[in-house]
């Protein structure tokens, strides 16, 4: 006996791995007879199949080798699975309408793409202070730079500045301004301190082409981002320059802004 909705492909592999032997099989056509008693095993089989369960589970549970606390932990583990999936496709549709606002809005693809990645702790020599505004920085790179000098010590890595502010102020902008550097120092100053970054598990990040006065447009991007696919922001931001002439209005810079999160 065949079953109809259960291709022949199926039932053979089936048998290959012995989750449902044919009753009988012929010698000369290799035909494979099932008999009326076994389509209660295969329709466990298939509805087993459709929680998800792989062919090894389902056939530790037919075979008895599963006891009831065993199962009740199979089918919660499966359960906490199909939540988990849920969640991110759930997270993605959130993304994707992000991305259908934006086109709608600007009439294309955003420029802006933006990743959630993870950042290690780095090793930084620093300068944190209270400055005027945003493009009040140079005076804080002059001391670090000269710190960096006087200690003959090299960068290795592009370096960054850290805001402290939990939003956009127009004055009185807490700002730290960092060298990535690879050696411990010691005898640091009043002013500058060498101390380890903390690194982020999940980092949003979005890379910005242009010069520092159109940063906004990189934050609003990110933002919307961050909102739309249920995350929080859980610490400061940071900008690392990964290529800048310190113009503000130079068109060649390369900025990635760098936002800690977490789901909410």
């Amino acid at each position: 006996m065949g079953w109809g909705y259960v291709s022949v492909k199926t039932l053979r592999y089936y048998d290959e791995i012995g989750l449902l032997r044919p009753g009988e099989i012929d010698r000369f056509t290799g035909y494979r007879y099932y008999s009326a008693d076994q389509l209660h095993r295969l329709n466990r089989i298939l509805a087993l199949k459709d929680l998800g369960l792989t062919l090894e589970q389902i056939d530790q549970l037919l075979n008895g080798d599963l006891s009831a606390a065993d199962i009740r932990g199979m089918l919660k583990l499966k359960r906490a699975e199909i939540e988990q999936s849920i969640e991110d496709e759930q997270a993605r549709l959130a993304r994707v309408e992000v991305r259908l606002s934006q086109i709608q809005q600007e009439r294309e693809m955003s420029t802006y793409d933006v990743v959630i990645k993870k950042v290690t702790p780095q090793r930084v020599a620093a300068v944190r202070d209270v400055i005027a505004n945003y493009s009040s920085q140079g005076q804080l790179w002059e001391e670090l730079g000269g710190f960096l000098g006087r200690n003959k010590i090299t960068p290795v890595a592009p370096c960054l500045t850290v805001y402290y502010d939990t939003e956009f102020k127009e004055h009185d902008v807490d700002v730290e301004v960092c060298e990535v550097i690879s050696a411990p120092v010691h005898g640091g100053t009043d002013r500058v301190q060498v101390r380890e970054l903390p690194g982020s598990d999940t980092m949003a990040c979005a890379v910005h082409h242009g010069p520092f006065t159109t940063l906004n447009q990189a934050y609003s991007a990110l933002m919307q981002w961050i909102q739309a696919s249920g995350y929080r922001i859980v610490g400061p931001n940071r900008e690392v320059y990964l290529q800048s002439s310190g113009k503000q209005d130079d068109p060649t810079c390369v900025t990635e802004i760098q936002i800690p999160v977490e789901k909410l």
